[in-house]
Order: C-alpha cells, then sequence, then structure tokens
C-alpha cells in the first residue's frame, strides 16, 4: 500500500522578465521558500502563454520572446504553505498565484507484489534477489 499525505501545492505564475529588486521574481520566490525552510521549490518555464495583458509569449524562432511564462511550484504541509503566503504578498505586484489542495506519496514506502509480500522478496527467507 503507497503512503500519501495530504498537502498544498503553491503554484506562482509570472513572466520570466518580471523583478523584485533588479532579481528575477521567480528567483527571489524560491530564495524566499528555501529560507522559509519549505520543503522545496521549482521553477519551469513554459514555451508559450498569456495572462493578464492577453498578449500571447512564445519561444517559437520566428517570434521570440523575453517574457515567457514561468511557474514556481512548492509543495509542503498546508501550516507552512500558508504561513509562507504574506511573504509572497510582498512580492507579487504581478502575476497570479494559487493555492491548490493535493496528495504526496511518500518516499521509501515499499512496492509489494500481487501476493503482498515486499518487492524483491522476504530478506533473509530466500527471497529473490535483485
Amino acid at each position: 500500500m503507497i503512503t500519501t499525505r495530504s498537502a498544498l501545492r503553491l503554484t506562482v505564475f509570472v513572466g520570466e522578465s518580471h523583478t523584485w529588486h533588479h532579481r528575477p521574481l521567480y528567483s527571489e520566490v524560491v530564495h524566499r521558500a528555501h529560507r522559509a525552510g519549505l520543503a522545496g521549490a521549482s521553477v519551469f518555464r513554459g514555451i508559450e502563454g498569456f495572462g493578464a495583458s492577453s498578449v500571447i509569449h512564445t519561444s517559437r524562432l520566428l517570434s521570440l520572446s523575453e517574457d515567457l511564462p514561468v511557474a514556481v511550484v512548492i509543495v509542503d504541509a498546508e501550516e507552512r504553505i500558508r504561513a509562507f503566503l504574506p511573504e509572497l504578498e510582498e512580492l507579487m505586484t504581478e502575476g497570479l498565484a494559487v493555492v491548490d489542495p493535493c496528495e504526496i506519496v511518500l518516499p521509501g514506502t515499499p512496492r509489494r507484489t500481487a501476493g503482498g509480500e515486499p518487492e524483491g522478496g522476504r530478506g533473509g527467507e530466500g527471497g529473490r534477489t535483485r
């Protein structure tokens, strides 16, 4: 049986060119999340998108854009994400932040065979060797 835990996913959508005190906004979000002790943060660069301005930004060769969409994704326990929101509010003069519930799969959960035994056999009882 896989073990899961409830969590919140915070996704921050900004443009690649958005800045906070001459630093990329997405980078500032990641560094603040790190300082806040959150479980982790990842930045994903989009290849095409539009926001409130309705201007489409794309990475296609014939229409190069310097303001591609960027998403910062942070997943952690609800109380930790909610505690981080005031920090994020200070940074967000543009863009969009979304908080949604999710389930995380905990690492190290043993896989089981169809017969219910741990994958790889029973240790010390003549189990299979990988």
